[in-house]
């Protein structure tokens, strides 16, 4: 393993499955626009959380993914994994709507914890297609090389295992699903969870409960989506 992948803080599951990439060119510079980017700019998430969705959930651990775009821009709110907060902080609408979603499917009670680290460690892959933002500016890392990086995830996931669940909310993530093998995996489409758009399809979409019921029918343990606080 060459030296440029060594350099790279990941789950050591994900850095053999990922060497290549590693090793790449395009990562190179990606590394090298995020060194420079930090000298001027707040960059969330902090760098040892850029990474957070494969570090809780290991390759071979990965049942369900859920697709996002970019990490949350407002100070203290993303902590790597798609759709979470750091904990006490305040919900973002999206997962408000995802929570208000949860609560129809399973009809259970909701708090205001939401870190979703508990997902995670479940075998949630939670995914943002680009893994970092410059404070304050959405889509500002669009196009630096995230999007490679985070689409071979996807392919190889589809490649290497069999049964999973993707949740896919909205139209980018919908683009996503021709990276998926279908005939061996299992996609699950809504609008996305945003109040511009929650109303056109992702309430009542009832994914939590359809994906638990694939996980089973697998013979595999179903998620906890229920979160504590």
């Amino acid at each position: 393993m060459n030296q440029a992948v060594n350099d790279v803080k990941i789950e050591p599951s994900w850095k053999e499955a990922l060497a290549v990439e590693f090793a790449s060119q395009y990562f190179t510079e990606l590394k090298k626009f995020l060194v420079e980017e930090r000298q001027t700019q707040v960059v969330y998430p902090p760098g040892n959380q850029i990474f957070s969705a494969f570090n809780y959930t290991p390759f071979d651990a990965v049942k369900l993914v859920i697709v996002g775009q970019d990490p949350y821009h407002g100070p203290g709110q993303a902590n790597g994994l798609c759709f979470s907060v750091a904990p006490g902080t305040k919900l973002p609408p999206s997962l408000v709507n995802i929570f208000k979603e949860l609560h129809t499917d399973l009809e259970c009670a909701i708090g205001k914890n939401g870190d979703l680290t508990s997902w995670a460690k479940q075998g949630v892959l939670l995914l943002n297609t680009t893994l970092t933002v410059r404070a304050a500016s959405p889509a500002s890392h669009q196009g630096k090389g995230w999007e490679q990086f985070t689409d071979q995830t996807i392919r190889l996931l589809s490649e290497k295992k069999k049964g999973l669940v993707f949740l896919l909310w909205g139209r980018p993530a919908q683009l996503k699903e021709k990276l998926i093998d279908t005939s061996k995996h299992f996609v699950l489409k809504a609008a996305h969870p945003s109040p511009l758009s929650a109303y056109n399809g992702f309430f009542g979409c009832r994914h939590f409960s359809q994906a638990n019921k694939i996980l089973i029918d697998q013979g595999k343990t179903p998620i906890h989506w229920i979160l504590e606080g």
